[in-house]
């Protein structure tokens, strides 16, 4: 199935009427990789890394019928509905591998800020929330050669209208072009995953002003009061006068 946003020519695949030449002469990358229909952008992602790919390959796709986030929840990611995409890079800092998707985040949502009806906030760890609904969600999944990072797939899905039957969705503005957000927002993952240590404080700063949980009582992962970041991408929850580190999981308010 092919949707117009995403068309075959020859054998040839245009995105939104870019061919994958020219995005990848618009992104500054080494190859971009375009195709109509796939289980996953991730998926794509990886098998193009294990056969070399280089760092800054890219991958978008007009349909997910299997797009996967935080704890093997799967969804399909409808045609033309959504930019869907992974980035394949290949950093060698392991400090800052856990940090990694809080940083895009941040990046992520200076990016669509510009593209969005009101500022962009974050949801420990991977959301991205517009007036309270999630227009987006990231996903890092890492692959290791012995005890070195092979490669990171990062996952970004950002949605241009809100999914059909889905509560609690947002979306970007109407008329955005998926082009323009992807001309901005991969520089601003690049720029994430060459990024080097724990959570800096400008970095905390901005990831407080951000934060759409913080002072708010939650029960997972932990029971008690969100109460923002450490310099390692843990969720602080106070309980009863001491705080607890949480370094996996998902936030549900209480």
């Amino acid at each position: 199935r092919c949707s117009s946003h995403c068309i075959s020519v020859g054998e040839r695949v245009a995105y939104h009427g870019a061919s994958a030449e020219e995005v990848r002469a618009r992104l500054d990358l080494p190859r971009v990789e375009i195709r109509r229909t796939v289980s996953s952008t991730l998926d794509v992602a990886h098998e193009l890394a294990a056969d070399g790919a280089p760092a800054g390959t890219l991958v978008v796709a007009d349909e997910q019928t299997a797009g996967r986030g935080r704890s093997a929840r799967h969804w399909c990611s409808e045609p033309g509905a959504g930019i869907w995409l992974t980035l394949v890079e290949r950093p060698t800092d392991r400090s800052a591998l856990d940090v990694l998707s809080i940083r895009v985040g941040l990046r992520a949502a200076r990016v669509l800020d510009r593209h969005a009806p009101e500022r962009v906030s974050l949801k420990w760890p991977n959301d991205l929330l517009v007036g309270g609904g999630k227009v987006g969600g990231i996903l890092v999944e890492t692959r290791w050669r012995d005890a070195r990072i092979d490669w990171v797939a990062l996952g970004v899905g950002i949605n241009l209208r809100v999914p059909t039957g889905v509560s609690g969705a947002a979306a970007l503005m109407a008329g955005t072009s998926p082009i323009d957000v992807l001309a901005e927002l991969v520089p601003a993952l690049r720029g994430a995953a060459s990024a080097r240590g724990v959570l800096a404080d400008g970095e905390l700063e901005e990831y407080e002003r951000r934060d759409s949980i913080r002072g708010r009582m939650v029960r997972e992962p932990a029971q008690g009061m969100a109460s923002g970041l450490d310099r390692s991408g843990a969720l602080i929850v106070r309980q009863a006068g001491r705080d607890v580190l949480c370094r996996s999981g998902s936030v549900v308010l209480a």
